[in-house]
């Protein structure tokens, strides 16, 4: 053989390894979109008051981006009629975008979805409750016992930026600062003390420096003293609630244009990540004493 058929049938052999290479990469790759970690479900009504609806398009824009970046899926639904066992076996985290299930059979679907080691996250008026309103506590189990806050006492207003304080090291709370600034939110108040239930892990709560928090008109929607817990989790459960999903609405001047927007802040959303990858990735639920 000459040495030009040598060089010939060298460069062939580079070529045929090279196409073989390609194609594995892209066996691999193709096999990794169809198996991701783990799979959510998003739930979300988004019907009433524009900053709840704000925050519920701009999660499901966010989410799927997250979703292929950290190889999940995200799936989200306002049909509440599939919160089912059947439906939810598919899903090993169910997300609260704005509101909760109202029936008895999507609680009750819901409840054994989390007593059987189903994951949660919860933002903002998922833990709305108010007697005479629309919501009203008719929900003991999880309002109390898996929520652990109770009925709504009160809120700030306007939506404004709070400095958060780390209180509890946590996977959620992975490499965030002690104290950071927050996307400007509608910050509520509850009627239960969760530091008094031993079941709830307080994560993060509103640092003194925010006081005084709001602006109102109304007196009692600004803030200047108090403990208020804002992220949380229940050590029964592979749970955590979130208090923030309020974006700034421009109401004064009638055009309901969105002001903030909560995954724009940068510390905020890599506590949310963190927290969905937490609860995801876990096949069962980490005990408080490795938390």
């Amino acid at each position: 053989m000459s040495i030009f058929d040598q060089k010939i049938t060298f460069t062939l052999k580079r070529i045929f390894l090279s196409i073989i290479l390609l194609i594995c990469f892209l066996g691999h790759s193709q096999h990794k979109k169809s198996n991701p970690k783990f799979k959510v479900i998003a739930f979300y009504t988004a019907k009433n008051d524009q900053a709840h609806i704000s925050f519920v398009h701009e999660a499901n824009k966010w989410f799927p981006k997250m979703a292929i970046e950290n190889h999940f899926v995200y799936d989200s639904t306002s049909n509440w009629d599939n919160l089912n066992a059947q439906f939810l076996a598919q899903y090993q985290v169910v997300l609260f975008l704005d509101t909760r299930p109202e029936t008895p059979s999507q609680r009750e679907a819901f409840q054994k979805y989390m007593e059987k080691g189903g994951g949660f996250m919860g933002f903002h008026f998922s833990a709305f409750a108010l007697s005479d309103s629309t919501y009203p506590q008719n929900w003991d189990w999880y309002h109390n016992t898996f929520l652990g806050s109770g009925e709504y006492g009160s809120n700030t207003w306007r939506p404004t930026s709070a400095v958060l304080r780390v209180e509890n090291q946590n996977p959620v709370t992975n490499k965030l600062p002690k104290t950071f600034s927050s996307a400007p939110n509608e910050w509520y108040r509850w009627s239960n003390d969760l530091r008094k239930n031993p079941d709830i892990k307080i994560l993060l709560a509103i640092d003194e420096s925010s006081f005084p928090l709001g602006t109102g008109p109304k007196p009692n929607e600004i803030w200047h003293s108090g403990y208020y817990p804002v992220v949380w989790t229940n050590k029964n459960y592979k749970m955590l609630y979130v208090n923030m999903g309020h974006n700034d609405i421009d109401y004064e001047h009638g055009t309901n244009k969105t002001l903030s927007y909560t995954f724009e802040n940068e510390i905020e959303s890599k506590l949310i990540l963190n927290g969905l990858l937490w609860l995801g990735n876990s096949k069962k639920y980490i005990s408080s004493k490795n938390n």
